[in-house]
């Protein structure tokens, strides 16, 4: 039956009338449209300022300021342009992102039957107000907040606000949520509350809060504080000794500023916002599409994954696992196609005969069944057929179909149904009545809840075959499934009432369905666990429910977890002191999803939350990491989180913790990288004077180093494919450094090889009469660019050919700087003869074999030793 078939079978009732449309427009005056308002746009100005006010960013702005007041115009034009960059995809990244989600008022349904004046009217559903007279049918999205007052056979879909799998039965009396979906029957409904009074307002009041800085931002704001006291702090010392040994106040001014700017990794935003946007773009080709550019690396850092049940963990929809009749039991989910090959309970093939009881019965729910499935068009692309109805009965035709049972338009033909007494509450049955092909014979077909069908007064079994039944069903029911009972008859006439002939029957047997997991979904959590990553599920289904899908999927079991299935009751009842020690909830509301997580971060846990309903958007928001699911998910968990997925599979999360990990490494070994040239850099200069090299390097020279080794290699880091092993170490400390874990050793065992490497080919050079700065200008190079290489976690992968490129580039303009006049002019060095370039050219592979083994030489943890895993964490 149509929406508008629905309308004309309603009698009158009290307030069949509904308002007037002058009552309607004050208090659509008073209360205000029936939408929830999205959060404000953040200005422009905001989101530059935001980013400008980075402490990194803050350091390299002071540096611009201080090479435009030696006159280092051509480096002030490069740091300008690593700030201008690193601001713009930033901005970038953050407007794409709020224009690709839809606000919070979209969600509300755009049209909305209402009586008003006598008359049924097709309002927009922002004029709805408090007091209308809602009409409601098949495939509506109910407008607002609303308490029934007339139903029949009333189904809503109610998941996008529960979380729960299966559809509700309404009845007169009980409260419709705005944004929920009926998927059967019709209603009219007198409207309680609408816009941000209703459910969905209460929950988008929850989502107001700001967001907390990323893992990444907290600590790369740290390291720049640290950057910009600790190189005041050395170039102060600089200038000082320089003053000690009598040198020019100019020249050491000059001298103290180059290596102020040489200090810093000015490059460092510019890698970390290169490997941020090509982690996305790896993520968007993995059907994971990013909302904020940091969340890439804080996926990294994830160590609880809290994920939802329905469409997440599971399918989505309702299968038919097990069908059970006095004969034996029979999976037909083996195939959505084609008749499965069905074991037995004793084991063996099945034959045709023994399969006919399960088609039998399958054959009746069919008919017993208002559900349709539509198949794909011929010719269309893509896709398969529609289906439309109940989720349940629709599951019965496709495992009807997938048994090999007369499709439901054969059935229509040859067994038309004449009569039927509908599903409701108090029967918690349907039966309907079909022709038997000839005479005035019919056959009646009924499904129901085992408690109503397995009845004397209904069956006409044996006392111990509806005893069997009975233990069979409740079997099941402990396994999470919900059981339908299916039993038949032939009559001589058509009864009447219908009901009359829900007496004498035959039980065919039981169904049992449930939203089973998905295929790899417990390969998902496993590799979650192999990565040090705790999976927890957190859903609004019913506990048995929860309870089935977790141990199906491995969540439940381990002898460190508590395997009990706590609920939403018990968590705001503070029944358990930890909640971190439970890992299945089930029955939760909004506010509970959020004390789950805020539990897990305050053990200092980064925390990843999915979900696509309504009621998972404030723990979306308030996670360390939300994800939402694309395909199926609601524009509110769209808005709420920092990931969506295309594809809806838990997979593209680990998918994606990986490319965080990647982003994250490359990160660190950029700074150690980076920062150690720097060191170096600072070192020379003050152990240079007291070996007799009064002015190591001249400024120009020091930014010339910095720019190349800083620049085009540096940025090419960014672009280093995941080291071996990503994905079997635990996730680093949350409280961890960005230079933790045994970088910062690392850091200062290179940078003090490259530096005593560097020193001792300017001794041997001025031993040899060769210009012994030129060669050091030199050798300080080509260390670095060593360095660079045998940082590598895969030495001779192909993935990134852009930096061995940049160290071939990087090494032809280090020549270049002796050998092209104008800039050898400039940067005030010596054409080098063979003895010189060889002098320096043996710091290269120092630099490579420096690093190759400060790779090993220290765990993630930070504690010396061998490792067993290469990759620099």
């Amino acid at each position: 039956m149509t929406a508008s078939e629905a309308d004309r079978t309603f009698a009158p009732g009290p307030d069949a009338a509904g308002l007037s449309e002058a009552e309607a427009a004050r208090r659509l005056a008073d209360t205000g449209p029936n939408e929830v308002t999205a959060r404000k746009p953040v200005r422009l100005h905001r989101r530059v300022l935001a980013q400008l006010t980075d402490p990194l960013i803050m350091v390299l702005l002071a540096a611009v300021a201080l090479t435009l007041a030696i006159g280092d115009h051509p480096d002030a034009i490069v740091i300008g342009a690593v700030v201008l960059v690193n601001t713009t995809v930033g901005v970038a990244q953050e407007i794409r992102a709020d224009n690709a989600v839809a606000a919070l008022s979209a969600l509300t349904a755009p049209h909305a039957r209402v009586r008003r004046d006598g008359v049924v009217r097709d309002l927009p559903a922002a004029a709805v107000v408090p007091g209308d007279v809602l009409l409601v049918g098949e495939g509506d999205v109910i407008a607002a907040d609303a308490e029934l007052v007339e139903a029949s056979a009333l189904l809503v879909d109610e998941s996008m606000l529960t979380g729960e799998s299966v559809p509700v039965d309404k009845e007169v009396g009980t409260a419709l949520n705005g944004g929920t979906v009926v998927v059967r029957g019709r209603g009219v409904a007198t409207v309680t509350a609408t816009g941000a009074a209703g459910a969905l307002g209460r929950i988008a009041t929850l989502l107001d809060e700001e967001r907390e800085p990323t893992p990444l931002q907290r600590r790369l704001a740290a390291l720049g504080r640290v950057l910009a006291v600790v190189t005041l702090a050395l170039c102060v010392l600089v200038f000082a000794l320089g003053l000690v040994r009598g040198l020019p106040l100019g020249t050491m001014a000059v001298t103290a500023i180059s290596l102020a700017v040489a200090a810093v990794p000015e490059s460092l935003p510019a890698v970390v916002t290169l490997a941020l946007a090509l982690g996305a773009r790896r993520m968007a080709a993995r059907h994971a599409l990013v909302r904020r550019l940091p969340a890439v690396e804080t996926l990294g850092s994830v160590s609880v994954l809290a994920t939802d049940k329905t469409g997440t963990l599971t399918r989505g929809r309702m299968v038919v696992e097990r069908v059970w009749t006095p004969f034996g039991s029979v999976d037909p989910s083996g195939a959505e196609h084609e008749p499965p090959e069905v074991p037995p309970r004793g084991g063996g093939p099945v034959s045709a005969d023994g399969l006919r009881p399960a088609t039998e019965l399958l054959t009746v729910t069919s008919l017993c069944n208002d559900a349709t499935l539509r198949p794909p068009d011929d010719g269309a692309s893509g896709g398969g057929g529609t289906a439309l109805g109940d989720p349940m009965e629709v599951a019965l035709l496709a495992a009807a179909t997938a048994m090999g049972c007369p499709s439901k338009e054969e059935l229509a033909r040859t067994r038309p149904r004449i009569g039927e007494a509908p599903f409701d509450s108090l029967r918690r049955r349907m039966t309907t009545v079909h022709s038997a092909g000839g005479g005035r014979r019919v056959l009646v077909c009924l499904k129901g809840a085992p408690e109503a069908v397995l009845d004397p007064a209904v069956l006409s079994d044996p006392p111990d075959a509806l005893a069997a039944a009975r233990q069979e069903a409740a079997r099941l029911a402990a396994r999470g499934y919900r059981v339908l009972a299916v039993a038949s008859g032939v009559r001589d006439d058509l009864p009447s009432p219908v009901t009359a002939a829900e007496a004498g029957l035959a039980l065919l047997g039981l169904v049992a369905l449930s939203d089973p997991p998905k295929p790899n979904a417990a390969a998902t959590l496993a590799s979650c666990r192999a990565a040090g990553i705790t999976p927890v599920l957190i859903t609004g289904d019913h506990p048995a429910t929860a309870r089935a899908v977790a141990s199906r999927v491995a969540l439940l079991g381990g002898s460190e977890t508590d395997d009990r299935v706590l609920t939403g009751a018990d968590v705001a009842a503070g029944r358990v002191a930890d909640l971190t020690s439970v890992r299945v909830f089930a029955r939760t509301d909004p506010q509970q999803k959020l004390d789950i997580v805020e539990a897990w971060r305050a053990r200092g846990a980064v925390t990843a939350m999915t979900g696509d309903g309504v009621n998972d958007g404030p723990a979306l928001h308030r996670a360390d990491i939300g994800v939402a699911m694309g395909a199926r998910g609601t524009e509110v968990a769209r808005q709420a989180a920092d990931l969506v997925l295309t594809d809806d599979e838990l997979s593209t999360v680990v998918a994606a913790v990986e490319e965080g990990r990647r982003v994250y490494d490359n990160i660190r070994r950029f700074l150690v990288y980076g920062m150690a040239g720097g060191a170096a850099e600072v070192l020379v200069m003050l152990v240079g004077p007291f070996l007799g090299l009064p002015l190591p390097l001249r400024a120009g020279q020091i930014l010339w180093i910095n720019l190349l080794t800083h620049g085009l290699t540096g940025v090419a880091m960014g672009a280093e494919p995941a080291s071996p092993g990503t994905m079997r170490r635990p996730p680093r400390p949350p409280d961890q450094h960005v230079l933790g874990g045994g970088a910062w050793q690392r850091l200062l065992v290179l940078a003090g090889v490259v530096t005593a490497g560097s020193l001792a080919a300017a001794l041997g050079a001025r031993a040899l009469g060769r210009d012994w700065q030129s060669v050091l200008f030199l050798a300080l190079l080509a260390a670095q660019l060593g360095a660079v290489l045998g940082l590598r976690s895969r030495l001779f992968t192909r993935k990134n050919p852009f930096l061995p490129l940049s160290v071939l580039a990087s090494a032809l303009l280090a020549l270049a700087a002796l050998y092209v006049p104008f800039l050898s002019s400039v940067l005030e060095t010596v054409p080098l003869d063979g003895a010189g370039v060889g002098l320096a050219a043996t710091c290269a592979p120092l630099g490579f074999l420096t690093a190759r083994s400060v790779r090993t030489a220290y765990r993630g943890d930070g504690s010396a030793g061998a490792s067993r895993t290469p990759e620099l964490r």
